[in-house]
């Protein structure tokens, strides 16, 4: 069956320059959920996990990928012909505006056929993200921001939760196979030592955007990757938390440190992290 076209727009050249910011929004909110209904069939049929024959698996997943990553280009690229875009699967240019993707995040999960992966999209312009669209298509869950104007789960509005005590604190770590697994181990152990809960779900964004809605306190990760990073980061921006400068230092290109919490548990995770 042919996929649906609910993404595909034509841009007016007279539009200006924030109705086509309103414009980019929900262009991309459409794309994810093309893009999430494709990643569902795929994922609804995948190959049988019983004797699992990773390198296999990993064949049909990256195939996944680039069929993913190419609806997305090529919808986005499309609509909006002068922006340039960053896949994690087929690459591209980081050029001043760039939509920066992660096809599906959360690879492990998928292919063991564990429903917690996402659709990652973000948009930066001049130096910032500008769109932050993460898209759960098990769940039908799509979280989106748009800088300066909030941060929305299926349409309405979400926060942070607020909470400011570690003890009580519900943080996700990341593992980075980018970095030694003691620089990890270590780092789980200053979280547990001042007595929150640590939790890994395997979907890095998509934690982020768990953090935005208010679901657990922190996310943190010591190096990741921009298209996995930026739309979740920018949502808890906008849900009112706080997030650390992962686009200083080339974090675009060559990926950076992670942390995005609430404001109170900002510095006990800034220790923690031992962010300079």
């Amino acid at each position: 069956m042919p996929l649906p076209n609910t993404a595909r727009t034509t841009v007016p050249p007279s539009l200006s320059a924030a109705d086509k910011s309103n414009l980019r929004l929900s262009v991309a909110c459409a794309v994810a959920r093309e893009a999430g209904a494709l990643a569902r069939r795929r994922f609804n049929g995948r190959p049988g996990t019983a004797g699992i024959n990773l390198k296999g698996h990993q064949d049909y997943l990256s195939a996944v990928d680039a069929e993913v990553e190419g609806l997305v280009r090529g919808r986005l690229l499309e609509s909006f012909p002068e922006d340039s875009f960053f896949g994690e699967e087929g690459g591209g240019s980081f050029d001043n505006n760039v939509w920066v993707v992660d096809p599906i995040d959360g690879t492990a999960n998928f292919v063991r056929g564990i429903s917690q992966f996402c659709i990652s999209i973000a948009y930066v312009r001049d130096g910032q993200t500008q769109i932050g669209i993460i898209y759960d298509p098990m769940h039908d869950e799509l979280f989106a921001a748009e800088r300066g104007r909030g941060a929305t789960l299926n349409g309405e509005p979400i926060q942070v939760s607020g909470l400011g005590d570690m003890q009580s604190a519900t943080i996700e770590a990341g593992w980075s196979t980018r970095l030694p697994l003691s620089q990890y181990v270590d780092l789980v152990g200053r979280i547990l030592a001042d007595g929150a809960g640590v939790r890994r779900g395997g979907s890095g964004a998509l934690a982020l955007a768990y953090v935005a809605a208010g679901r657990i306190d922190g996310y943190c990760e010591l190096h990741m990757n921009s298209w996995d990073a930026l739309a979740g980061m920018l949502l808890i921006e906008e849900a009112g938390g706080w997030v650390n400068d992962f686009l200083a230092k080339s974090g675009l290109r060559n990926g950076n440190i992670v942390l995005g919490c609430t404001t109170g548990l900002m510095s006990p995770l800034v220790r923690a992290m031992e962010i300079a």
